[in-house]
């Protein structure tokens, strides 16, 4: 959800992150990021961010799903979603309000000189976890793709080999998009945007 007012000074998002909660809003004002989630609000003046972290979190009932972390300098964080949640069965992406908002939110950090930590993907020991697993998995895959060849089961090979398949597919995009890395302002990680 977006919509900029007739002097096209405020910018603003909402989603809801679970069924029976109530709306996460957001809006870009001239004084900073003014929020409200659930009972609480707050504003942040934009130099006041302190970080920024873009990832990719596809989740069961959608696959194409990102999020934004946003820290304030006196220790709050809020994560911005790119989907809400519709009815018990959908969830439904929104994507280009998203994508809207957060270049917009970056701009005005820009623009206020904001020093904050933008970063992208996973942080680097949750990345290492996830390959170390993918690693044992793969080496696991391997033996029993081994024993089912010297066994000569063939149907047992060609499952292990769909298997992989889809699971690379699957697992591949969300471990490339989410590699941990550094970004600056006028260079936003397109793989972290809908």
């Amino acid at each position: 959800m977006q919509a900029l007012d007739g002097q096209g000074a405020s910018l603003s998002y909402a989603y809801k992150a679970s069924l029976i909660g109530s709306a996460h809003r957001f809006e870009l004002t001239d004084e900073g990021l003014s929020w409200h989630i659930g009972g609480r609000t707050g504003l942040w003046r934009y130099d006041e961010i302190s970080a920024v972290r873009l990832s990719f979190r596809p989740v069961s009932m959608q696959q194409h799903r990102f999020r934004a972390d946003v820290s304030h300098t006196k220790g709050g964080r809020i994560a911005i979603l790119s989907t809400s949640w519709q009815t018990a069965a959908l969830m439904a992406p929104q994507d280009n309000g998203f994508r809207d908002f957060i270049v917009a939110l970056h701009a005005r950090m820009a623009k206020a000189g904001s020093r904050a930590e933008l970063t992208a993907g996973l942080g680097a020991r949750t990345y290492a976890a996830v390959l170390a697993f993918l690693a044992l998995l793969a080496v696991a895959m391997a033996g029993l793709l081994m024993r089912a060849l010297m066994t000569g089961e063939f149907a047992g090979v060609l499952f292990i080999l769909g298997f992989a398949a889809l699971f690379a597919w699957q697992v591949g995009g969300f471990v490339r998009r989410n590699q941990p890395r550094r970004y600056n302002f006028d260079r936003l990680p397109a793989g972290l945007l809908p």
